[in-house]
């Protein structure tokens, strides 16, 4: 079985690695508003590397398997650990990006890549800066801190269609209010 894995995966790793094209056209359509093709490209890269992982699952519901591992070994960690963040960093990686590379939620969202947090998400200026491959927070008041994050895949309206690791034990694509979310972050613009 673990061969059989390891064969599946290496035949997806080359699928995704030698089509760079973006595969959502509104995606494309979307990021050319706001910026360059150089960007548009990347921004296209990372979504279609986290749309590839959407379906992987835990292997026994305790933050661990092969692919989660692979996530969390990105970042530092072992199996055993929360992994959303690791998966955004183990996306941004695999797109060739050094930055961000950690396993720690509030990490991602530092003041100079931070556009946007608490209330100010939810204004109609917010919606205009949001573009795809941007990681979104979401705020738990029992951890006192953001302990929750994934990437946009794209906006739709005041919703985020999103795609998450670390979500009933697997990587899935979610469709979030603008209202839930607490921060929002920009990794590729300057």
């Amino acid at each position: 079985m673990a061969t059989m894995y390891s064969v599946l995966f290496g035949i997806l790793f080359i699928a995704v690695c030698s089509n760079l094209a973006p595969v959502d056209r509104t995606i494309s359509a979307q990021t050319s508003l706001h910026q360059g093709n150089g960007d548009n490209r990347i921004r296209a890269r990372i979504v279609e590397i986290a749309a590839a992982e959407i379906g992987v699952k835990e292997a026994t519901g305790n933050n661990d398997g092969a692919r989660v591992e692979a996530y969390l070994a990105h970042t530092g960690l072992g199996k055993g650990h929360a992994w959303c963040a690791a998966f955004v960093s183990w996306c941004y990686g695999q797109a060739g990006l050094a930055e961000p590379r950690n396993p720690w939620s509030p990490a991602l969202f530092p003041n100079a890549r931070t556009y946007c947090r608490a209330d100010a998400c939810r204004g109609s200026k917010t919606s205009t800066r949001i573009k795809p491959a941007d990681i979104f927070g979401i705020y738990s008041h029992r951890a006192k801190r953001i302990n929750h994050v994934g990437l946009i895949r794209k906006l739709e309206r005041k919703y985020l269609l999103t795609i998450e690791g670390n979500v009933n034990n697997s990587v899935l694509s979610k469709r979030r209010h603008l209202s839930t979310v607490y921060a929002l972050a920009d990794w590729l613009s300057l």
